[in-house]
């Protein structure tokens, strides 16, 4: 189905009066119903917006293209609006859109509207085509560009490129679509352009196409595996594979294609199982097995926090007592819910680490690491070794397994990896790494405990910085230990430092990817929103998915703001009979105002450090 059958000039808006993203929806969607494309306008736009809450569809370079497949359309079509001006709309790479694209498919329209969406973003990439439509002074314009440019496309795929060496690619995105497409389309142009025959297949949301084939494989000169999620790769054993973020095929694929046919890449050692082990390799893999752990954590994260931020509120009446938030039975259920959540927290970082290391024989081993981790008071620092440890173990052991008989294939994935990869597993994390963390935990317990008399802001910094340094670790709950201790001695300014210092995480994570998108993913922003209700609840393991993946900006930033908290609180003269509760008991802090000033400055710090400290995500490592 063309593009231009879909599009008609009923439905093309040359300047939207949209502002934001929400009024640019409304606009479109007014636009589809007006044309009889609609059965019923708000279901359908109920089903646009489900979609954007999955991710944005805003791909970047001024385009955006939100799209839905719902009952509620009549005839499947495509609405078109340009905003010369700029308008927010969540875009990937955090600048303004242009121009929108709303694709209407009907439920019996099987994969068409998908089709439509990929031909429709490859084509967007062209600079020249954007800058057409931009502008084009008529809706008959705007169609006829489409219409020559798809034509256009069509016959440049028929030409026949010379051989100057065979590439073979792979394009991957985690939702599938857009950059799945663009990459493949963008190493296609400029291989032509190059003269270079490569072929590209893309792993989509509608499943794999242009698949290549081992004949192909074999006679290639190079493999680029452009991807940001999980593809097959054992196929690749033997051949020169340059693994990239699927950004660096859009953004540079001349690069890309000139290492292929000089076989700068290294050889891919392949796996006799279903998995993968490119992940095992080098400093992008190390980013893409600990993403695969996060991202698999986060919805233990943020479902368990705001169960526990509802206990403290259904709790109310009870701020300041040792049993506040499990004070009545509404409130036991939704904190014994939330812990049960969290429960899970560490056990599934380290198994998904391990999985993306060692495939599926490694999520035993790093299950069980990551319980043995939480169970230790290891914290997210002992659950990160153990998926890492397990998956290596895992990689170890089909190594030392594969000699055996034929004969004894089936048995390793259901007797030796699980029963060999735990034994060790636990054995590493009992005597190795569980001791030091509880020794580390006791003595820095002891030693606060000697700086009870000491200078009240010395003490504010050193407590509200080390309730930032592993969120819910050994570090976080010796100064927590310490705050509660001191409450019970009717010491409630410790206790106040030590709470402002373990909000601030959160609500800078929070403050940061609202106020500078460009360095957050999709992901990453949709799950600050939920760090305002986990900060403003002193939850600050809201903040372990932003550490685990990237350390070395988010913890240094964290520390700094909620030492700067911790010492405000100190200074301000704060006091907080209650060991928990955030916002929750502010009524029963002395000073809270001020407490409150503490907060919000230390929190700001964290942002301001982000903005920094992180890479713009177009430019991030994964």
């Amino acid at each position: 189905m063309k593009i231009t059958d879909l599009l008609k000039m009923d439905t093309i808006i040359l300047d939207l009066n949209s502002s934001s993203k929400a009024k640019v929806i409304d606009e479109l969607v007014n636009k589809l119903d007006n044309a009889g494309r609609l059965n019923n306008k708000q279901e359908y736009k109920k089903d646009i917006l489900k979609r954007e809450e999955q991710s944005t569809t805003g791909i970047g370079d001024g385009v955006a293209i939100p799209h839905a497949k719902s009952r509620a359309v009549k005839t499947p079509a495509i609405a078109f609006g340009r905003s010369i001006k700029g308008i927010d709309f969540d875009s990937l790479d955090g600048e303004a859109s242009h121009l929108f694209f709303m694709i209407a498919a009907s439920e019996g329209a099987h994969s068409d509207h998908l089709e439509t969406l990929s031909r429709l973003s490859t084509l967007l990439m062209d600079t020249t085509f954007r800058a057409a439509l931009l502008k084009a002074n008529s809706k008959e314009e705007v169609i006829r560009l489409i219409d020559e440019k798809e034509q256009s496309k069509s016959k440049d795929e028929e030409v026949v490129i010379k051989n100057k060496g065979k590439l073979l690619a792979v394009t991957a995105c985690p939702t599938g679509i857009a950059h799945t497409y663009m990459a493949a389309d963008s190493l296609k142009n400029k291989a032509k352009e190059m003269g270079v025959d490569i072929k590209v297949e893309t792993n989509g949301s509608t499943g794999v196409k242009n698949r290549l084939t081992n004949d192909e494989i074999k006679n290639a000169t190079a493999i680029i595996v452009s991807a940001d999620t999980k593809v097959e790769m054992d196929r690749f054993d033997g051949k020169v594979v340059i693994q990239t973020p699927v950004a660096d095929a859009i953004k540079k694929p001349g690069e890309l294609i000139q290492r292929g046919l000089d076989k700068d890449g290294g050889i891919y050692i392949g796996d006799n199982t279903s998995g993968s082990n490119e992940s095992a390799k080098g400093g992008k893999g190390i980013y893409r097995n600990l993403m695969n752990g996060v991202s698999n954590m986060l919805p233990f994260v943020v479902g368990g926090g705001i169960l526990i931020a509802l206990a403290f509120l259904f709790d109310f009446n009870n701020a300041g007592a040792t049993d506040y938030g499990s004070g009545n039975d509404l409130a036991q259920f939704f904190m014994n819910l939330g812990k049960t959540a969290f429960g899970f927290m560490l056990p599934i970082l380290a198994g998904y680490i391990a999985l993306s290391i060692g495939d599926r024989p490694a999520l035993a081993p790093g299950f069980v690491g990551g319980a043995l981790a939480a169970n230790g008071n290891a914290g997210f620092l002992g659950a990160l070794a153990a998926g890492f440890i397990a998956g290596y173990l895992v990689l170890g052991l089909k190594k030392l397994f594969s000699g055996l008989p034929d004969s004894l294939e089936g048995i390793k994935p259901v007797l030796l990896f699980p029963l060999f990869g735990i034994l060790i597993m636990g054995v590493i994390m009992t005597f190795a790494i569980v001791p030091p963390v509880e020794a580390l935990n006791t003595g820095i317990n002891n030693w606060l405990s000697g700086l009870g008399g000491a200078n009240k802001l010395l003490l504010g910094l050193l407590l509200g910085g080390m309730m930032a340094v592993d969120m819910g670790g050994p570090v976080n709950k010796a100064a927590y230990v310490f705050g509660v201790a001191s409450v019970a001695e009717g010491n409630g300014h410790i206790m106040a430092a030590v709470m402002a210092g373990g909000m601030v995480p959160p609500l800078g994570i929070a403050l940061a990817t609202t106020f500078f998108k460009n360095k957050f993913t999709v992901q990453e922003r949709d799950a600050g929103k939920t760090n305002y209700v986990m900060g403003l609840s002193f939850i600050t393991e809201g903040a372990i998915p932003f550490a685990a993946a990237d350390p070395k900006a988010v913890i240094p930033s964290i520390i700094a703001g909620s030492a700067i908290a911790g010492g405000l609180s100190a200074i301000f003269g704060a006091s907080s009979p209650a060991p928990h509760g955030g916002i929750f008991v502010f009524p029963v802090v002395t000073n809270w105002l001020l407490y409150l000033v503490a907060i919000l400055v230390g929190s700001l710090v964290t942002a301001i450090l982000l903005n920094i400290f992180k890479k713009p995500v177009e430019s991030k490592t994964i």
